[in-house]
């Protein structure tokens, strides 16, 4: 059998550079190589590409850049390959797959899927105008709107809103009772989300989510339940079990997810059968919406008075950490960690 050539891209220029390096780890970890031949790439968060093939444990501590190659994806649709410059020579490979271990801006938002898509080669994952709605949560609650799923009321403001802040406080003051959640439009892993309670938490909320993008959504507080669910498919969609999020903090913020032992994720929520069903048809059909392929993890809150599922955000390259909710969603459901990368990767040479 012929192996075919995987890049699996991590890395990038984002916030969420360190989550990445453990995705691609695991993910690396987890492909057949009788099946496939594993090129990684990283990139740097000044934006360098470097190929590195060295030991696969030393990604995920960041130290991979010390002894990584120059490398670049041609462009040249005629070419697909992976350039590798090795002192006074470059070496081309030719490559038949991507697997993008990228979280958040230049990774999740459409922008790399631009150059595979230039590149003619094929990829694992949302294209170009999904990965680009979904990674905009102002946008993403438009196209959902027109689903009749109910979602957290919002509004939005834009960085240049905050030169004059005291009219951003009293349409947000008019709009919502305290407290409410404020987000950077493009950012995820919780970067940049804080809960304010008052005013003054509300103009600080504000500066933190600016410094990670230009739009920021100030979102109605929902007293909810976290659950989220996973989604894997191109055409025919297929839905996890719905998993829970118990957050050690007061909400699931980057520390809770990543650095405090004590949050926990339950992979069978509690829920009635009915609620749970409701969660993985909505998660489908967002995900259709969307213009989705590959796979997703689509989150929600379950009103604790009413039940009421509300919808929350779409994560189109959900992490692979040991922490993360859609490898173990999946494995709950007989899909193990080699086989689901197969399966994805599958999927994007289809």
């Amino acid at each position: 059998m012929n192996k075919k050539n995987v890049i699996v891209l991590f890395g990038g220029q984002s916030s969420e550079h360190s989550v990445s390096l453990v995705s691609a780890t695991t993910i690396i970890k987890g492909i057949n190589q009788d099946k496939y031949n594993i090129y990684p790439v990283g990139i740097t968060q000044e934006g360098r590409w470097l190929y590195y093939d060295a030991a696969i444990e030393k990604i995920a501590t960041d130290e991979w850049k010390e002894s990584g190659k120059k490398a670049l994806i041609s462009p040249d649709a005629s070419d697909q390959s992976l350039l590798i410059f090795e002192e006074d020579r470059m070496r081309k490979v030719k490559v038949h797959v991507i697997f993008p271990a990228l979280h958040g801006l230049y990774g999740e938002d459409g922008t790399v899927q631009g150059l595979f898509e230039l590149a003619k080669i094929p990829y694992v994952g949302c294209g170009v105008l999904s990965s680009a709605v979904s990674m905009d949560k102002f946008y993403t609650k438009i196209v959902v709107d027109t689903l009749g799923i109910r979602q957290a009321k919002f509004v939005g403001v834009f960085r240049r809103n905050l030169e004059t802040i005291d009219g951003v406080i009293e349409n947000v003051e008019k709009t919502f009772d305290y407290p409410v959640f404020i987000k950077p439009s493009n950012a995820g892993s919780s970067v940049g989300v804080s809960k304010a309670h008052d005013r003054k938490e509300l103009i600080v909320g504000l500066k933190e989510a600016a410094k990670h993008d230009r739009k920021i959504l100030v979102e109605e507080f929902i007293d909810g339940r976290e659950v989220e669910c996973a989604v894997l498919g191109n055409e025919n969609i297929q839905s996890s079990g719905v998993g829970e999020i118990l957050p050690a903090a007061e909400f699931y913020d980057f520390d809770a997810k990543y650095n405090n032992a004590e949050s926990k994720t339950v992979l069978n929520a509690d829920l009635p059968e009915e609620v749970s069903l409701r969660i993985r048809r909505y998660a489908a059909r967002i995900f259709e919406a969307l213009d989705g392929k590959g796979f997703a993890r689509v989150d929600f809150f379950v009103e604790k008075n009413s039940g009421e599922v509300v919808f929350n955000e779409i994560n189109t390259l959900p992490g692979f950490t040991s922490i993360s909710m859609f490898p173990m969603l999946w494995a709950e459901k007989g899909l193990q960690l080699e086989e689901l990368v197969d399966q994805l990767l599958e999927l994007a040479l289809e």
